[in-house]
């Protein structure tokens, strides 16, 4: 099982990017996708979410930050408008088969126990 995070880069705040986590060896559509982030110096912290057609979102990305799932291109994306110093981290996604997105359990990455990303870097400077 593959989870390869792309998209990251250099943005000024205002700006967007789209990140793009491609999946090998499990389909998309039948798991809990998130993606989390991790700023230097800091934990890692859930971003959003996608299961089937339900979404969840962080507060401090509600508005600005889309989730969404290709099934045909066993892809999830996270769409990021309006994009701030504070998002500058390593974007993670990561895939559960158990996590349900109504948990509060859902937003603690150590839930998410089965297949993680190897990260891609977002640096939005003000």
């Amino acid at each position: 099982v593959q989870l390869q995070a792309s998209g990251g880069g250099l943005v000024q705040a205002g700006g967007s990017l789209r990140l793009s986590c491609a999946a090998s060896g499990i389909t998309v559509s039948r798991y809990a996708m998130g993606w989390f982030r991790q700023a230097p110096g800091k934990e890692r912290e859930f971003v959003a979410a996608i299961r089937m057609s339900a979404t969840h979102y962080t507060d401090s990305v509600k508005g600005r930050f889309t989730i969404s799932r290709d099934n045909a291109k066993n892809t999830v994306y996270l769409e990021m408008n309006s994009l701030k110093s504070g998002d500058t981290a390593v974007y993670y996604c990561a895939a559960d088969r158990t996590i349900i997105l109504s948990s509060i359990w859902s937003e603690e990455s150590k839930y998410w126990d089965e297949y993680w990303g190897q990260g891609t870097l977002v640096t939005v400077s003000s």
